[in-house]
């Protein structure tokens, strides 16, 4: 479908829609005192000088559900599940931006419940595992769940906590998104093509509006939107090609969810909670790294240019070799030793 010409001229035209939306929203919210205005500034993860609002998730959604619309208009389908999902995390998220406070405990309550209800409710599975004793414990319906749960959570948080700097979490996303459309591509899946094109086009936009000097943030409400749907993203492309090691999607988003994992066990072991923010995560590490270096006046977009191009260049090799379930796994835990190794060195040299 991607290739059709009605699919192309849509494409464009939602394009065109995206930035007006982004344009707009962004001229709306970022006036003075408004409710979705970011302007603490003492906060751990908070890096910017000046308050601009957190209003990027909310032009986001906006451009999805025109999208979601005109889509079954134009092509008689209902993507129910990437509306309900995506939209219930976002609902979330929004919360926060809208400065309602609401105990991490329960946050991630909700979270919970609505992402049972959407897995249960749009038989949202997953296939092709390449551990056997993982694909025999998924055959239980409750541990699949469970499991497919635990996926969305840590992507989601992963998200929302690499969401600090200038067009970090934008810019990693498009290039995960990036690698699963050519997979699709490959296997000529057009729906998915078009709905991943379709949130690329989104993050691009939110980019240029965010990047290198930001107008707008994406906020809790969009990364939780695009943790979701990224997630949604990467099983339906993992189920509907066999022939790629299932460690290869584990790669795409091994900062995602290792950032969440590691950084959960580290606040353990420094007797924080595990919940609540700090300001010693990798991206924040790479941030003061930079900072040291005098030549370097803006290390804001600067630190989101340099931890993406790492994950970049630590991905290609994996992108190459795909198909090979056991360079997969190998690669795979080999980037989380590079992690825990290049977090350990970042720390200990920014605490001198």
């Amino acid at each position: 479908m991607i290739n059709n010409f009605t699919t192309l001229n849509f494409l464009i035209v939602f394009s065109l829609v995206s930035f007006f939306i982004t344009f707009l929203v962004q001229k709306i919210f970022n006036k003075k005192n408004g409710i979705l205005l970011d302007s603490d500034f003492l906060k751990p993860q908070a890096f910017h000088k000046t308050p601009i609002a957190r209003s990027g998730g909310l032009a986001s959604i906006i451009s999805l559900i025109i999208f979601f619309t005109a889509y079954f208009f134009i092509f008689k389908i209902i993507l129910l599940d990437y509306l309900i999902i995506g939209a219930s995390m976002f609902c979330i998220g929004f919360l926060d931006d809208m400065k309602i406070k609401i105990k991490p405990k329960i946050r991630l309550l909700m979270m919970v419940i609505f992402l049972l209800i959407g897995i249960i409710l749009f038989s949202v599975n997953l296939k092709n595992i390449d551990l056997i004793f993982l694909e025999l414990m998924l055959e239980s319906k409750f541990l699949n769940i469970s499991f497919i749960l635990l996926c969305f959570l840590f992507i989601i948080n992963g998200a929302n906590l690499i969401d600090g700097f200038n067009g970090l979490i934008s810019m990693h996303l498009i290039i995960v998104n990036s690698i699963l459309f050519f997979i699709n591509l490959e296997n000529e899946n057009s729906e998915l093509l078009t709905i991943i094109f379709v949130q690329i086009i989104i993050l691009i936009t939110f980019l240029l509006f965010n990047f290198p000097k930001a107008k707008i943030f994406l906020g809790d409400g969009g990364s939780y939107l695009f943790g979701a749907l990224t997630v949604l993203n990467i099983i339906k492309t993992n189920n509907s090609n066999d022939e790629i090691s299932s460690f290869f999607f584990c790669i795409l988003v091994f900062y995602l969810f290792f950032e969440v994992f590691f950084s959960f066990f580290r606040k353990i072991y420094l007797n924080k909670s595990p919940l609540k923010p700090d300001s010693n995560h990798l991206h924040m590490l790479t941030f003061r790294w930079l900072d040291k270096f005098q030549k370097f006046k803006d290390c804001n977009y600067l630190n989101s240019i340099l931890i993406n191009l790492i994950f970049l260049l630590l991905l290609l090799p994996s992108v190459y070799f795909r198909h090979n379930s056991l360079f997969c796994k190998y690669w795979f835990f080999s980037l989380l030793a590079f992690y825990i190794i290049f977090y350990l060195r970042l720390y200990s040299f920014t605490k001198k």
